[in-house]
C-alpha cells in the first residue's frame, strides 16, 4: 500500500521512521508549517519534516487543511491509506474519505480513555499505573474511530510526560507496522469503542502548571510528572515563581508538621530535599528552578535562594507568607 504520513512532534518520529523501514513505499509527508521555537524563536522546520527530508520524502505544509491546492496536491500523490500520529489538526471529511483504504491513526492511550490531545499527561496526572498505544481507523470525531490494535504498557513509578511519551512512540511505530501488514490482508476486524467508559484529556494551558498545595502529596507530585517538560508546575515565594521539576511524596507528615501549618508551608529544608505540607502527606522537593535560570537540585538553588521553615508556597503571588 502506498502510504501517506501525517505527523508533526517528536513522537511522530518512530512511527515515520518504521514506515520508512518497511515495505511501504512512503509517497509522501504532511506535516505543520514552519514555527518560531525556542527562546529565540526561530523560525523552524518540525522533527517529521526533518526525517522525510533526509528521505527524500516530498513534504506538505498546508496551512487549512481544505485548501484546494493542498487536496488536490494529496489526489495527485493517489495514497491507498493515510497513517495519522499526532499531526496536530482534526481531519475533515474530505480528506478521511481520500484514501481508499482509509485513514489509520496511532494514539497514545488506550481508547476510549483519554480521547483528546493530553492523553499521556493525564493519565499520568491521574495517578494511571499503565496506559498504551491505539491503532484506530479515523472517523469524523475527537479519537471516537475503531479500535484495531492496542499494546499496553506499564507506566514507572518516576516518568514524566516526556520519558512516558518517548518510550510509547516507539511501541506506536511498532504496532503501526503490525497492523498495517494485517489491514492489508484483512486479518483485522474493526472494534466499535464503548463510548459510555470514554474519558477526556484535553490540551494543557500554561495555567494549568499551578501547583495546589491543599491536594494531597500524591496527587501534587502526579501533576508534576504529567506536567513536565510542558507546562511545567510552579508556585510562588516572595513574589517569585518558582518551577517544580521533582518531587517525593510522603503520606505521612506526623513527625515534623504540624496542625497549624497551612498547606504549602515549608516544613524543613535540608540539603537535599525542601519538605512542604500538602494537604495531606508531604511533598519533598528535589529539583527545582527560579524563572530565566537553570534547573537546579536543592543544594545549588538554595545557595542562591534561601529557603526557611515558615516560608510558604502559593497559587498567586499575592497569597504568599514570607
Amino acid at each position: 500500500m502506498r502510504v501517506i504520513f501525517m505527523g508533526t512532534p517528536d513522537f511522530s518520529v518512530p512511527t515515520l521512521a518504521a514506515l520508512l523501514d518497511s515495505e511501504y513505499p512512503v509517497i509522501g509527508a504532511v506535516t505543520q508549517p514552519d514555527r518560531p521555537r525556542g527562546r529565540g524563536k526561530t523560525v523552524t522546520p518540525s522533527p517529521v519534516k526533518e526525517l522525510a527530508l533526509t528521505h527524500d520524502v516530498p513534504v506538505l505544509q498546508p496551512e487549512k487543511m481544505k485548501h484546494p491546492d493542498f487536496l488536490s496536491a494529496l489526489q495527485v500523490l493517489q495514497p491507498d491509506v493515510l497513517v495519522v500520529a499526532a499531526f496536530g489538526r482534526i481531519l475533515p471529511k474530505v480528506i478521511l474519505d481520500l484514501p481508499p483504504r482509509g485513514c489509520l491513526n496511532v494514539h497514545s492511550s488506550l481508547l476510549p480513555k483519554y480521547r483528546g490531545a493530553g492523553p499521556i499527561q493525564w493519565a499520568l496526572m491521574n495517578g494511571e499505573a499503565e496506559t498504551g498505544i491505539t491503532t484506530m481507523l479515523m472517523d469524523e470525531g475527537m479519537d471516537t474511530g475503531p479500535i484495531l490494535l492496542q499494546e499496553t504498557v506499564s507506566i514507572e513509578p518516576e516518568d514524566t510526560a516526556q520519558e512516558l511519551s518517548d518510550r510509547l512512540a516507539q511501541v506506536g511505530g511498532q504496532l503501526l507496522l503490525k497492523t498495517l501488514r494485517l489491514w492489508e490482508s484483512n486479518d483485522i476486524t474493526p472494534t466499535i469503542q464503548d463510548s459510555a467508559n470514554a474519558t477526556m484529556a484535553p490540551m494543557l494551558r500554561k495555567e494549568d502548571g499551578a501547583i495546589t498545595w491543599g491536594q494531597p502529596a500524591t496527587m501534587i507530585h502526579n501533576r508534576i510528572r504529567g506536567l513536565s517538560p510542558w507546562p511545567g508546575g510552579y508556585t510562588f515565594c516572595r513574589q517569585d515563581r518558582l518551577s517544580i521539576w521533582k518531587t517525593v511524596p510522603y503520606n505521612d507528615d506526623s513527625d515534623v508538621a504540624t496542625s497549624s501549618d497551612e498547606p504549602g508551608t515549608i516544613v524543613k529544608v535540608g540539603k537535599h530535599e525542601i519538605l512542604v505540607k500538602a494537604g495531606r502527606g508531604m511533598l519533598g522537593i528535589t529539583e527545582l528552578q527560579m524563572a530565566n535560570r537553570k534547573r537546579m537540585n536543592v543544594s545549588q538553588f538554595l545557595a542562591g535562594y534561601p529557603l526557611t521553615p515558615g516560608m510558604r508556597f502559593a497559587v498567586h503571588p499575592e497569597d504568599r507568607i514570607q
